[in-house]
């Protein structure tokens, strides 16, 4: 019954949001891109949940979400969209580098960071954009994005949603993990 809901749930964000979806003519799952340009886009996706987050939330949250990828041909931009539903008080949207299970460092935005408390109930939309080489830094900056895509083809990336109240303590439940309530690997 939960992954019923949970595709459910899904299924439900990609429709909420198909008038903005990203071109569905490209080549779906990885690729070995390495440092030459791939000849056709390249899509990724994750569900976000907050089953994936490490360490394990310690109460458990509704909130649910979903992040699609393409690396345009020239391999120069990764254009991405962050769908989220149930969740409250979202201070940012990041990548990291780390296998599942395992916390990594830092990355990317795909949010700017936003001071707690951050305002309530978020569904639908929650981060769009445009990503390039520019925008790396951690371990990948300086690099090519071909850096990350090799990343993410290897399993070793991920996209982690944090979430703060503003008040203390921190990790209370859900509106207040600021070390993530939403993760999932980018596959």
């Amino acid at each position: 019954m939960r992954r019923y809901v949970k595709y459910s749930l899904l299924l439900l964000v990609s429709a909420a949001c198909s008038n903005n979806a990203l071109p569905t003519n490209s080549v779906i799952g990885p690729s070995p891109l390495g440092t030459q340009a791939a000849s056709a886009p390249l899509n990724f996706r994750t569900h976000l949940s907050p089953e994936e987050v490490v360490p394990a939330l310690p109460v458990p949250s509704g909130a649910q979400g979903q992040a699609i990828f393409q690396l345009d041909p020239g391999g120069t931009e990764l254009l991405y969209r962050v769908n989220v539903a149930n969740i409250e008080n979202v201070v940012g949207a990041h990548i990291h580098l780390a296998a599942a299970g395992s916390r990594g460092p830092l990355v990317a935005l795909l949010l700017t960071p936003v001071p707690p408390p951050a305002g309530g109930r978020t569904d639908g939309v929650l981060a769009k954009g445009a990503l390039t080489a520019e925008g790396l830094f951690g371990p990948l900056a300086g690099q090519s994005l071909a850096a990350l895509v090799d990343a993410i083809t290897a399993g070793n990336a991920y996209v982690d949603i944090p979430t703060n109240d503003g008040g203390a303590p921190a990790n209370t439940g859900p509106g207040d993990y600021p070390g993530g309530e939403l993760r999932g690997q980018i596959r």
